[in-house]
């Protein structure tokens, strides 16, 4: 699905942010990225789709070369990568609806995006996602009146309105509070496995990709020190991305309530946060 091979980037500076990254992901997994500040956990996640050009090293996804696109070739295939952002990138004046169906623009002509004119069909997928995100009811609100857990799930539904082949998602939950972070990572989770789209996260909160990720690369450096399942993160493990640290406290798995949740439960959390 995604191969990246020996994958680097250097900035003008002379700053080695990434250093021959390699690994594959396989199957339909979520796969957290962790790593301190500075490791290159956002700066992996960029060179994936290009936002950040790639020093060197290859991108391929589902036998496409992405490092070896011109531009033409390139806005076509980040129809193919949907991108979720920390600041949510949302346009505060346009509806959640509006916003939702943005995720569409690479597939309508310019006079039917100028008009905000899109297929009945990508009307009612939009209705659908947003209540799968439980945001039922909110398609007329601007986003600039929502809460900041709110604009995440706007987020989500424009992202999945692309149908794309991978999720790049770029710290979700830095900017909310805990019960809102867990909402919001439950939910990303479940619709990459209901719809059968491999996601690479970009994520601080080592608990929460423990608790529900289901593979862990860790980044040092801009290298990759470790790479497996979330039960095979250890203090020493912690150790060797963050560095010498009591971790005994940050390993966390997550509680049985937490483990029997389900979408049902999200939509009636009154779409919250």
């Amino acid at each position: 699905m995604l191969t990246i091979t020996e994958l680097a980037k250097e900035y003008a500076t002379g700053t080695r942010a990434l250093e021959s990254i390699t690994f594959t992901i396989h199957e339909p997994q979520v796969v957290a990225i962790i790593g301190s500040s500075g490791a290159g956990k956002s700066t992996l996640i960029r060179c994936v789709n290009r936002l950040v050009e790639p020093t060197s090293g290859r991108v391929v996804l589902n036998n496409l070369d992405v490092t070896a696109l011109g531009r033409r070739e390139l806005r076509k295939a980040r129809r193919r990568m949907g991108m979720i952002f920390q600041e949510y990138n949302l346009v505060e004046r346009l509806t959640v609806m509006e916003n939702a169906l943005s995720g569409r623009l690479g597939y309508v002509s310019f006079w039917q995006a100028y008009r905000r004119k899109y297929p009945p069909e990508d009307i009612s997928a939009a209705f659908e996602l947003l209540e799968r995100v439980g945001l039922k009811g909110y398609q007329d609100t601007r986003a600039d009146a929502l809460s900041g857990g709110q604009r995440q799930r706007v987020g989500i539904a424009r992202a999945l309105m692309q149908r794309p082949e991978l999720l790049l998602v770029d710290e979700p939950t830095a900017s909310l509070d805990p019960k809102t972070a867990r909402q919001i990572m439950r939910l990303l989770v479940e619709l990459a496995h209901e719809r059968g789209t491999p996601a690479l996260v970009n994520i601080h909160d080592v608990g929460l990709a423990q608790a529900h990720a289901d593979r862990i690369v860790g980044l040092s450096g801009g290298v990759v020190v470790f790479d497996g399942p979330p039960e095979a993160v250890t203090p020493q493990v912690l150790t060797d991305i963050y560095g010498e640290e009591d971790w005994s406290t940050t390993i966390r798995k997550v509680d049985e309530e937490e483990d029997q949740s389900s979408s049902h439960r999200l939509e009636g959390e009154s779409a919250a946060g």
